[in-house]
């Protein structure tokens, strides 16, 4: 890893330095996903089976997860594990429940009441992944605030492993939806199953859930369609960006460019400052501390892209993490609450030294489902809102119509609406 000085690019050498490595693989993710999406809409669990069993190494007679199964899960994970589950669930719970969305009636005019009802999505789909490394910590993120906004149908679909299992923790991360129906499924097949329906698994009206890039680009294919559910945002690999001072701690911000290198491959790890010396220093530190790290391998193919960055300034910085819009955005800065101000564009914000990504993650209780690939420039992150809709009501009385219906008659006929004034009209008219 080797810095370069943003201000010497030419501009293409610029937009290549902020470029994520998904782009370079986009052409052959969108035609193989489109592939699994026709084979399962077609043919539906006849498809599941085989591709199960064809990314997954396993063959499956049936997907959906027994009682049993879940009984078993909580003895097999171990009291320690149970209670970081358990300790992280009631922080989530707790900062999720604080944020939850509600009504709100108003008379906007005499005799004119209008109110904003909320209903809960129903059913909706959630998608944990466990590719290289099982995640119960994303099953708990989706699954509390989807309890708390009372979905009544909610399915979980989660890769099996070689065993035909689903991995215990998620089982017991999921038991914070009670009525969640789990399924041993995971890929762009999970995916297309939870969008149109199979004989086993139920069709879902919005799906929810990070993934890899033939996840991401399966929901988004989903969405696309006349008939298909809506999504949470894009979600797809990985991604931080690190904005650091000459006072930070290189080894800190090392570990939290390889935390989120070794998700993955295609995980992309960002550091821009002013200071060459802490450039120089983190690039040492992370090769120091990549020695003995269980995934190393999988890190270091993700530090192929990645780019430390010097900069003129923490206000270019800034600027540019805006542009780039990142998943994860670390201000390892000695006045972070100074700088969050300009801050526009960033799925969550990690605010001094003490906050390491890791900690949103699994426990500090904010959600680590999060827009990806720039998408943080209008997305924002999962929350109890995400599951609910909205619905206006609006009631008027015989005061009401007669208070604000010249109003509507003139702007009506001033757009040449004649058929919406006379349906004020005829109400006006009518004698009291």
């Amino acid at each position: 890893m080797k810095p370069v000085d943003w201000n010497a690019l030419d501009a293409a050498a610029q937009a290549q330095v902020l470029t994520r490595p998904t782009r370079a693989l986009a052409a052959g993710v969108r035609g193989r996903v489109e592939e699994v999406m026709a084979d399962v809409g077609l043919r539906g669990d006849v498809a599941l089976q085989v591709l199960t069993e064809a990314y997954d190494g396993v063959r499956l007679d049936a997907f959906e997860v027994s009682v049993a199964e879940r009984r078993a899960a909580h003895a097999a994970i171990g009291p320690e594990l149970a209670d970081a589950i358990a300790q992280a669930a009631e922080r989530i719970e707790a900062f999720h429940r604080a944020g939850m969305p509600r009504g709100y009636a108003l008379h906007t005019a005499p005799g004119m009441c209008c109110e904003r009802v909320l209903r809960p999505i129903s059913p909706v789909g959630l998608y944990v992944p466990a590719g290289s490394a099982p995640l119960p910590s994303t099953a708990l993120m989706l699954a509390i605030p989807a309890q708390l906004a009372a979905c009544e149908q909610i399915v979980m679909c989660t890769p099996p492993r070689r065993d035909g299992s689903a991995d215990p923790a998620v089982l017991v991360a999921a038991q914070y939806a009670g009525n969640a129906r789990i399924f041993k499924l995971g890929g762009a097949q999970a995916i297309a199953a939870m969008s149109f329906g199979t004989a086993s698994v139920p069709r879902c009206e919005k799906l929810f859930g990070p993934g890899n890039a033939y996840v991401d680009e399966a929901k988004r294919q989903a969405a696309e369609r006349h008939d298909g559910p809506a999504i949470d945002m894009p979600a797809g690999p990985s991604e931080v960006l690190v904005i650091a001072d000459g006072g930070a701690n290189a080894a800190f911000i090392a570990a939290d460019l390889l935390s989120q290198a070794e998700h993955g491959p295609d995980s992309q790890v960002i550091l821009f400052s002013d200071d060459c010396a802490l450039l120089d220093a983190t690039a040492s530190e992370v090769e120091r501390q990549l020695v003995g790290l269980p995934r190393a391998d999988i890190a270091r193919r993700a530090l192929e892209h990645a780019r430390l960055v010097r900069v003129a300034d923490i206000a270019q910085a800034i600027a540019l993490s805006n542009d780039y819009a990142p998943e994860h955005l670390i201000l390892s800065v000695r006045e972070p609450r100074k700088w969050l101000e300009a801050v526009r564009s960033a799925g969550t914000v990690f605010m001094g030294d003490w906050t390491p990504e890791s900690l949103g993650d699994y426990c500090s209780g904010s959600n680590h489902v999060l827009p990806t690939g720039g998408a943080a420039r209008a997305w924002s992150g999962l929350s109890v809102s995400s599951f609910v809709k909205s619905l206006t009501v609006q009631t008027a009385s015989r005061i009401g119509i007669g208070a604000i219906g010249p109003c509507a008659v003139t702007l009506a006929e001033a757009e040449g609406l004649h058929a919406h004034a006379r349906a004020v009209q005829l109400r006006m008219a009518v004698p009291a």
